[in-house]
């Protein structure tokens, strides 16, 4: 018999973290070649996309998608960052995914600070709310009223959650200190200083190039890398068989392995995405650099015999928009 997720759980959630220790030093050697290859890639491929723009625009448009993925590609370092994993020096991953944060336009420690309350809540029905996509249970949506219903119909619709929400998001909302807490003042100054560089930046580049080729070239590299950053994200809780439990009754190493995807991707897209699709391995210890996380599972097979997503089986995940306490599972809106 196949061994299940939760067989593996239970034999050895004593015993994850020390078997992961040996992969939780990065090393700086390969840390710095993975953040100047993938720069370098990324300047490459916008510098091709103002090339084409004296040939065609469609040409352009389409060069825009392998550039959005290596932006995907500095995002997950800055990703890295944020948890600690990518340098052993605070300082350096501070000033790295600070830098990289105007890039993406996403504050460093504004993410840093929401995304790790998402790691120590994820699953947990009493906790969610923050630094995660908004999931009502079916009694509670079936409580609501018509125009709460609606509204939350029209938050989980993929046009919505993968395209106007992801610009609100990373255009609007990361704009904006208003939107953090007030005794979050770190990451309210992120905010503003994300949005100092970033005006610095379009400055430079609009003087340098035209403000017009800037947008041209930058605008639709931000869209679509927004939008795929919110489905990846998506996709790697919002599946089946996936956990959620009361609080009473959570625990972090289930929620990690049963709660958590292996987004089993094409090598190339896997590399695009910095093994992000291995998440379950990276919410079992996040202190694991992304270039180490394939590297675990070689190492342990049965981290393979988790839920395992294919790249056509994600698509089916954005109809899962509500959690049956009774059946525990995700299910699609009542008819």
């Amino acid at each position: 018999m196949e061994t299940t997720a939760q067989e593996i759980e239970r034999r050895n959630a004593a015993t994850w973290r020390a078997r992961l220790a040996p992969y939780l030093i990065p090393n700086l050697k390969r840390s710095i070649v993975e953040l100047v290859t993938g720069a370098v890639l990324f300047a490459g491929a916008w510098g091709l996309m103002y090339a084409s723009l004296a040939v065609s625009y469609w040409l352009t448009l389409a060069l825009a998608v392998p550039t959005a993925f290596l932006l995907i590609r500095l995002f997950i370092i800055q990703h890295d960052c944020g948890h600690g994993s990518f340098f052993r020096s605070g300082r350096t991953a501070e000033i790295v995914g600070s830098i990289l944060g105007v890039l993406t336009l996403t504050p460093y420690h504004f993410w840093r600070k929401s995304h790790a309350i998402h790691h120590a809540t994820n699953g947990n029905l009493e906790r969610r709310g923050f630094g995660d996509i908004k999931t009502l249970t079916v009694d509670e949506y079936s409580a609501l009223s018509r125009w709460p219903r609606f509204r939350y119909r029209v938050y989980r619709h993929p046009a919505v959650l993968f395209g106007i929400g992801a610009v609100l998001q990373f255009f609007v909302m990361y704009r904006f200190p208003a939107t953090v807490p007030k005794t979050w003042t770190r990451a309210r100054r992120s905010i503003l200083w994300t949005d100092v560089g970033l005006a610095a930046v379009i400055v430079l580049m609009g003087s340098l190039i035209g403000f017009r080729a800037l947008l041209l070239v930058h605008l639709p590299v931000a869209l679509l890398s927004t939008s795929i950053g919110v489905f990846l994200f998506y996709v790697q809780h919002q599946f089946e068989p996936t956990y959620w439990e009361n609080n009473a009754n959570w625990v972090y190493d289930d929620a990690a392995l049963l709660g958590s995807s292996y987004y089993q991707l094409p090598k190339l897209l896997q590399w695009a995405t910095g093994n992000i699709g291995l998440h379950h391995i990276h919410h079992l210890n996040a202190l694991i650099p992304n270039y180490r996380l394939q590297d675990a599972m070689d190492r342990y097979p049965e981290l393979r015999q988790v839920a395992t997503l294919t790249l056509k089986e994600s698509f089916r995940c954005v109809r899962l928009v509500l959690w049956d306490e009774r059946a525990r599972k995700l299910v699609p809106f009542p008819r």
